[in-house]
């Protein structure tokens, strides 16, 4: 992971073949953050704070492995479901802990400001 961008986007750089590596960004499968950049209201600032600060705990300093990729809608990026170091899948910790919301891409992203 070169930098963990919200709480559910990192940019990585990714073995995809021997001696090949790739830089992308890589929106994390199956859930929604609130908006670290342009939050609607202070709630979702003070959360999305916590959904970067806690996804940064998850991943940690080893590698990241990357599951089930596929083409992004938006800025070029990729959407996989991510693995830690520890094989912990980081949607799974930001859903319990209330963080992230499920989300599939195709329906609108609720609001999470009141």
């Amino acid at each position: 992971v070169l930098r963990v961008i919200d709480g559910d986007t990192v940019s990585v750089r990714a073995r995809v073949w021997l001696g090949q590596d790739i830089e992308t960004s890589v929106r994390i499968a199956g859930i929604d953050t609130p908006e670290l950049y342009r939050p609607g209201c202070e709630d979702e600032a003070r959360l999305a704070a916590a959904a970067r600060d806690r996804l940064v705990e998850l991943l940690g300093d080893g590698p990241v492995w990357l599951h089930d990729i596929a083409y992004g809608t938006y800025a070029g990026r990729v959407v996989a479901r991510v693995e830690s170091a520890s094989g912990t899948d980081v949607a799974e910790p930001l859903l319990s802990a209330g963080l992230a919301r499920a989300y599939d891409g195709r329906q609108a992203r609720a609001p999470w400001c009141p």
